[in-house]
């Protein structure tokens, strides 16, 4: 049985991106990108927003985005091997393999989808994580928190509710960024 795990990158103050939607000071280093890389191991499906998936489609369809380094290329090739469902009532067919397209999210069909997964199944955009919390399907929370703040912009928990979170681990990287791993509590 896989956990679900909403996996975000956002500033001190919790954005992931600025009114304008950019997010370029969230580029990982090295250190950052092979953290990642770790965590994506585990992963066997990936459940995506439409915005981050097309972020994201240049990791299958841009070889020399893999090229780059040894590390782009591992996390490459984690891309490509997992399967992707992307979120999206516009994206009319998908950009890369393994990938399919839900009109809407569905909290019964992600419930079997991470219970049957053979790994950990990861939720991606904090629009679609919103429902996922909502509904209670959310295992953990994993961040990396960057040593910037925005002031504004895109918050990484749009929510309108409370979210009970314990401390599971934490690394401080080199240039000051931390990763963070959350249980989520129940309230029961």
């Amino acid at each position: 049985m896989g956990r679900l795990i909403y996996s975000v990158v956002c500033s001190l103050d919790g954005y992931l991106a600025d009114e304008n939607g950019d997010f370029s000071w969230a580029f990982p280093d090295e250190q950052i990108h092979r953290h990642a890389n770790l965590e994506m191991r585990g992963i066997s499906l990936q459940l995506l927003g439409r915005r981050l998936y097309e972020i994201m489609v240049p990791w299958e369809t841009d070889p020399d985005l893999a090229a780059d380094s040894e590390v782009g290329a591992e996390f490459a090739r984690y891309w490509q091997d997992s399967d992707k469902i992307v979120y999206s009532s516009t994206l009319a067919e998908p950009l890369t393999e393994r990938t399919r397209i839900r009109r809407s999210f569905d909290a019964r069909e992600v419930r079997t989808l991470t219970r049957e997964a053979p790994g950990d199944v990861v939720i991606g955009g904090p629009t679609l994580a919103a429902e996922a919390f909502r509904d209670g399907l959310v295992d953990e929370v994993r961040m990396v928190v960057m040593q910037v703040t925005i002031g504004s912009g895109l918050p990484v928990f749009p929510l309108n509710q409370r979210v009970r979170l314990s401390l599971i681990e934490s690394t401080t990287f080199d240039g000051g960024a931390l990763g963070l791993i959350y249980r989520v509590l129940c309230d029961a």
